[in-house]
């Protein structure tokens, strides 16, 4: 019982039966609770395949999750550029999973697009797309690449599942977790079944301007309803560099302070601002490397300077 007590929220009701009990989100206890809806959709009881995942995952040292809870701040590029960066050194194995079912943008951004996936007695094999990098994605299972997946939650829930248990993700040194926007099914579903075998952390994707900045703020919330360590934050196209001059203009002006205000409210750390380089979204649309092919970008100096916080800070943990 001790054990429980300290898994609840903060801000919890008085007599909160726990966000892992039967009752959660549902006891009379709950009525008014800021944590209910979230309490109420989350899994109750043990998982009869959280040892199945567990054994997968026991193989993978470091697990961090990429979140964001606005679209089209460039979550999935920030993770493929990630996930390049961290390739470029032969001795580490890498691995990306992207759970974003409804709009899986990975295998493009990672130059996979016709690739498919394969079945063996020991489970599915990801898609190499070098030596040392695996990627798992929806997009590799669908006939057509434009197909909508219309699907609800559950169905998510147990393709998410799949991913982390049927995959063989052998070995690894860094899995990397691609979430779509917000917080939901997916989100919940990958922090219940990873959690037992540790998540280093989550690194929060935003763009400067408050619009953006009021959804991410969400998405810490959640992060801490959940216990997830949030690894820090990386503001992307913050200005605009022409790729001749390097001269930088203001794109989204940062109103209420942008990424860094933010991170001193929320006391979390602002791992480094990337300047919006249109040969970003090239690289991406090709499935290339941007830290290999324009390694004199200003963009590229900041990647790297977040990758080496990033390495420093779940090496040291």
């Amino acid at each position: 019982m001790v054990a429980a007590k300290e898994k609840v929220p903060d801000d919890a009701n008085e007599h909160c039966p726990g966000p892992e009990s039967e009752k959660a989100g549902q006891d009379d206890a709950c009525a008014g609770c800021p944590n209910q809806e979230i309490c109420a959709s989350t899994p109750k009881g043990p998982d009869p395949d959280i040892p199945a995942i567990n054994a997968r995952m026991q193989h993978i040292k470091h697990k961090i999750l990429v979140l964001s809870g606005k679209g089209g701040v460039g979550k999935s590029s920030f993770t493929s550029q990630l996930a390049f960066a961290l390739s470029q050194d032969e001795d580490q194995q890498v691995g990306v999973c992207d759970i974003d079912i409804c709009g899986p943008s990975v295998p493009t951004i990672m130059g996979a697009v016709n690739e498919q996936i394969h079945q063996s007695n020991t489970g599915w094999q990801p898609v190499y797309v070098q030596d040392n990098l695996a990627v798992m994605s929806i997009g590799f299972m669908l006939p057509d690449k434009d197909d909508a997946v219309i699907w609800r939650g559950p169905k998510k829930n147990g393709l998410i599942k799949q991913f982390l248990r049927d995959v063989e993700w052998d070995a690894l040194d860094y899995l990397l977790v691609d979430t779509p926007p917000g917080t939901s099914d997916e989100h919940l579903s990958v922090a219940t079944y990873l959690k037992p075998s540790g998540i280093d952390g989550a690194i929060i994707i935003t763009t400067p301007q408050e619009v953006a900045l009021q959804d991410v703020r969400k998405e810490i919330d959640f992060c801490r309803k959940a216990s997830i360590p949030i690894l820090g934050l990386v503001e992307n196209m913050s200005g605009f560099v022409c790729p001749s001059c390097h001269g930088e203009s203001v794109i989204f002006p940062p109103t209420s302070g942008g990424a860094q205000a933010l991170a001193d409210e929320m006391n979390i750390p602002l791992l480094g601002k990337i300047p919006l380089d249109p040969r970003v979204a090239k690289s991406c649309d090709m499935g290339v490397s941007f830290m290999e092919e324009h390694p004199d970008s200003p963009a590229c100096k900041a990647f790297e300077d977040i990758i080496e916080k990033l390495q420093s800070m779940v090496e040291k943990a």
